[in-house]
């Protein structure tokens, strides 16, 4: 079983068995500020702080009996003792965070993770119920606010979906494009509809164009950057001639958007396409903005 969702079942463990929705992700939140090698990571969502990896983690524990879910619980089924399992740092963690927070409500938790985390409020729906003026203003404080007009490019490789998701955010992106020929991915949250729907869950727009992609047998064997150099060649002379009209769409998508990025997989800004695309794009007529690799 992976280590994080022993963390997941020891905080159920410790809280009697059984936590709101809710309450878990605010908790899991304040344990994992005490994580040196964090389990977690969070983006600010519809009611704060929220893990999708976190979650799509207690779905899966349903599916093995470990965990039943009702329209607004997680609970722990089995009698086994998780915490006995963990690193003494995130036994002690756990411990830590029952003494100081097991005895609040739901709206109690909202309430302290929105005042002392005030950007995990910025995209909140209930942020307005919940503070008052002047902690709203810390809230409005933290929304990002650059306008000027930037193509952006970002890869997944090596952080997790709420590492990449909070990188959008924090450079105020409205607009996604995937610019991968085919967007399915091993890597938790990165598919097309996990994506998609990750996306539309903190306001930003998610578009798909395949066209300008590369098809996967075209990636095998890629082992020094002379192989990736000789791919982009091909790449350039190919799909990059033959779709003019998909990059003039991008385009014109970043003049209405202003801020928008290019995603593929590769960390390595050199070893993707998404490279060499927004080169392309940046040569085109009516391009004089900014090209900024995240």
């Amino acid at each position: 079983m992976y280590y994080r969702r022993k963390i997941l079942l020891s905080l159920l463990q410790t809280f009697e068995g059984e936590l709101d929705k809710m309450s878990l992700q605010k908790i899991l939140f304040l344990f994992s500020r005490q994580q040196q090698d964090k389990s977690f990571y969070f983006v600010p969502y519809k009611y704060g702080c929220f893990s999708f990896q976190a979650n799509a983690d207690l779905g899966t524990l349903v599916k093995y009996g470990l965990v039943k879910e009702s329209e607004k619980t997680w609970s722990k089924t089995d009698q086994l003792d998780y915490l006995k399992e963990l690193k003494p740092s995130d036994k002690q963690g756990i411990q830590t965070v029952k003494n100081k927070f097991g005895t609040l409500s739901k709206d109690e938790l909202v309430r302290l993770t929105y005042t002392n985390y005030p950007y995990y409020a910025i995209n909140s729906t209930i942020a307005t119920s919940v503070l008052n003026l002047e902690e709203m203003s810390k809230v409005e404080r933290q929304k990002p606010n650059k306008t000027e007009t930037v193509l952006f490019t970002i890869g997944y490789e090596g952080i997790s979906l709420e590492e990449y998701l909070n990188k959008l955010i924090i450079n105020n992106v409205r607009v996604l494009c995937d610019v991968r020929k085919n967007p399915l991915s091993m890597k938790y949250g990165f598919s097309k509809s996990q994506l998609q729907k990750a996306c539309q869950g903190i306001g930003i727009e998610y578009v798909h164009i395949p066209e300008v992609g590369i098809t996967s047998d075209k990636r095998q064997d890629l082992k020094f950057q002379a192989d990736y150099d000789h791919l982009f060649e091909f790449y350039r002379a190919t799909v990059l001639k033959n779709e003019v009209g998909k990059q003039e769409e991008i385009l014109s998508v970043l003049k209405n958007k202003k801020r928008i990025a290019l995603t593929c997989f590769e960390a390595n800004i050199h070893q993707c396409h998404r490279k060499h695309l927004a080169e392309s794009i940046s040569k085109m007529e009516g391009f004089n903005y900014e090209l900024k690799h995240i």
